[in-house]
Parts: C-alpha cells; structure tokens; sequence
C-alpha cells in the first residue's frame, strides 16, 4: 500500500488516531464542564446578599417552605450579612476574593485543555482539592457552627467535582 492509498473502515472501527482524538475530546468535554462548574461557583459569590434576598423571597411566598428549617437559616444568614453589610461593608470584599480564587483555579485548567496529557498534573491537583473540599468543610463547618446538612453541601462540591476530572484521568490513562 503507498502513502497515497486510503485506509477504508468498517462502521464502528477506529484508527489509533481517530480513538485518541476521541479520547481527547471527551477530556477536554470533561474540563469544560468543571470550568464551568467552578466558573458559576465564583459568580454566585459576589452577588450573595442579593442572590439571599431573592432566595428568602421565594421561599417566604411558599408557606410551606416558610417553615422549614433551610427558611430558617438562610433567614438568619441572611440577617447577618445585612448587619455585617450595613456596618462593615468591606467585608463583601471576602467573598469576592472568593470568587477570584473560583477563577483563578478554572484558569489552570486552561492547560489541561490544550494539552490534557502533558498536563494531567492540574486534573490531579483538581482532584487532591475535590477531595480535600469534604474535611475542609465539615471541620471547619462544625467550628463556625454551620449546620450539618449545609455542610454536606458544601462537600457535594467537591464529589461531584472529582467525578469529571477522575473520568478525566481514567482516560487519560488509555492514552
């Protein structure tokens, strides 16, 4: 066969080529998920006094919620940044390093995502993070008196952000 020939398949069938550009994509399918994750987990920190207003609103038009205890406690959080905003409204500033750490840590995925093989150190440290979101909130929770089904919430970040990156390694792996 010469150079020149081409190569037929049958339906189904992959090259060495074609399969690791598949694999490729689906990794790069994966980052962009957890970018995005950690993008919207950012954001939604700068706005917090008012993204907690519009929460409690909707809940209070829900009698039912009214009475539940997360009502209770986004009410009490709530009330504690008004106070805190009114008197101390530098303190807002916390929250938006928040999110500039949320960006900042997408940023290096950019490198997984042009080269995710060479760069499957970040998808490591992304998960060694992921993992170390579960002590990290329930110890810390506990010191700051965030009830424990908050707390659980806070570590649902760090399992569901390990799930795309772990796939991410798995096929990375097959490379």
């Amino acid at each position: 066969m010469s150079d020149g020939d081409s190569v037929t398949h049958r339906p189904g069938s992959y090259s060495m080529s074609s399969s690791r550009d598949l694999l490729i994509r689906r990794v790069r399918i994966l980052l962009w998920v957890f970018i995005f994750g950690l993008f919207i987990s950012g954001a939604t920190a700068i706005p917090l006094k008012s993204e907690l207003n519009v929460v409690t609103q909707i809940i209070e038009a829900n009698a039912g919620l009214k009475e539940s205890g997360l009502y209770h406690w986004l009410a009490r959080v709530q009330d504690g940044l008004v106070t805190t905003y009114a008197k101390y409204p530098f303190m807002a500033y916390g929250t938006d390093w928040l999110a500039f750490g949320h960006f900042m840590i997408a940023v290096a995925f950019i490198g997984p995502l042009r080269d995710p093989v060479r760069n499957v150190w970040v998808i490591e440290f992304g998960m060694i993070a992921c993992i170390l979101v579960i002590p990290f909130a329930l110890i810390m929770g506990q010191i700051r008196g965030i009830p424990f089904g908050w707390r659980l919430i806070d570590c649902s970040f760090g399992l569901f952000g390990i799930i795309p990156l772990w796939y991410c390694c798995r096929l990375l792996k097959k490379l």
